[in-house]
């Protein structure tokens, strides 16, 4: 699995890191959310769906 954020769409709330922080960071000097890993770690797939379906503006994408 591999995730994406679409910085046009984020609104730098933060959820992401808070619902997955093996996999999302956030950037305080561009106020988003990004992606620390190239491929998401299985244990970790499951925390990465519900980040991206909590995502209000839907800026996350996850490709299986």
């Amino acid at each position: 699995m591999k995730v994406r954020i679409d910085y046009d769409l984020c609104m730098g709330d933060g959820n992401c890191h808070r619902v997955c922080p093996a996999v999302f960071d956030y950037d305080d000097r561009n106020l988003r959310g990004v992606v620390k890993v190239d491929v998401v770690p299985p244990e970790h797939e499951e925390a990465v769906r519900r980040a991206a379906d909590e995502c209000a503006p839907g800026a996350i994408a996850v490709e299986e």
